[in-house]
C-alpha cells in the first residue's frame, strides 16, 4: 500500500484530491496539510511514500517544503509528486533542482493521477510533457544557459558515468539505458548510483537538471 500525504492550501481542492486517492486502489492517504510547514512536520512523523505537493502556497512554498522533506534521512526516501496550475510557473524548475520526482498540472484526470502516484512511489520520474518541454525551452533560452559543453562540476565521474547520467538527463529510464549501452540493468543503477553519491545528487529530478545545467544534455540535441 502506497502511502499519500496530500498538500494544498486551499480546502476544497485538497478535500477532492483526499477523497479520490482514498477511492484508488493500493493507496491509502495518511494525512493532509494545508501550507508548506506543516508538510515538512508531518512528513517528518508519518514518513509518507508519497507527498502530492502544491507548489503555491502562502509562507512555505513548495519548493522550500520539498527541500526540507527530501533532506530529511529516512530509512526509505520519500517522494514528490508536484502539482501546478502554471506550465510556466517560476517555481517548478525550482521544485525540479530541489529534487521533485514529478509534476503534473491540477487539472491531471483521476487515473492519470493515481498511475502518477503509482509511477513516482516506485522510483521513476514523471513530468507533464508540456511542463518538461517549457522547463528546457526556458533554461536555454536564459542568460547563462547551457554552452554544450559539459562543465568541471563533472570532473569527479568516469566516462561511462558521465554517459550514463547524459542519458538519464534526456529522459531514458534505466531499461532504456541499458539497451542503449548494452550493459545489464543493475549495472545501470551501479553507475547512476556512484554518479549520484559522487555528485550529492538525491532524485534523478536533480541529474535532469544538472545535465542542463552542466551542459551535458542541450535542447534540441
Amino acid at each position: 500500500m502506497i502511502e499519500v500525504l496530500v498538500v494544498d492550501d486551499q480546502d476544497l481542492v485538497r478535500a477532492g484530491f483526499v477523497a479520490l486517492l482514498r477511492a484508488a486502489p493500493g493507496i491509502t492517504v495518511v494525512g493532509e496539510a494545508a501550507d508548506g510547514q506543516e508538510a515538512v512536520d508531518l512528513a517528518a512523523r508519518l514518513r509518507p511514500d508519497v507527498v502530492l505537493m502544491d507548489i503555491r502556497m502562502p509562507g512555505t512554498n513548495g519548493v522550500v517544503a520539498t527541500e526540507r522533506i527530501l533532506a530529511a534521512e529516512r530509512d526509505r526516501p520519500t517522494r514528490v509528486l508536484v502539482l501546478t496550475t502554471f506550465d510556466l510557473d517560476e517555481y517548478v524548475y525550482a521544485a525540479l533542482r530541489a529534487g521533485a520526482s514529478g509534476f503534473l498540472f491540477k487539472d491531471v484526470r483521476a487515473e492519470r493521477l493515481v498511475a502518477a502516484i503509482h509511477t513516482i512511489a516506485a522510483g521513476e520520474q514523471l513530468f507533464a510533457p508540456s511542463v518538461m518541454r517549457r522547463l528546457i525551452e526556458a533554461y536555454a533560452n536564459r542568460p547563462g544557459g547551457p554552452t554544450g559543453a559539459p562543465g568541471p562540476e563533472l570532473d569527479c565521474l568516469t566516462a561511462r558515468e558521465t554517459e550514463v547520467l547524459r542519458l538519464v538527463g534526456k529522459g531514458m529510464t534505466n531499461g532504456g539505458i541499458a539497451g542503449e549501452l548494452v550493459v545489464s540493468e543493475s549495472t545501470v543503477k551501479t553507475h547512476v548510483n556512484r554518479a549520484m553519491t559522487k555528485l550529492g545528487l538525491s532524485s534523478r529530478a536533480q541529474i535532469v537538471a544538472l545535465a542542463y545545467e552542466s551542459g551535458l544534455v542541450t535542447p534540441g540535441a
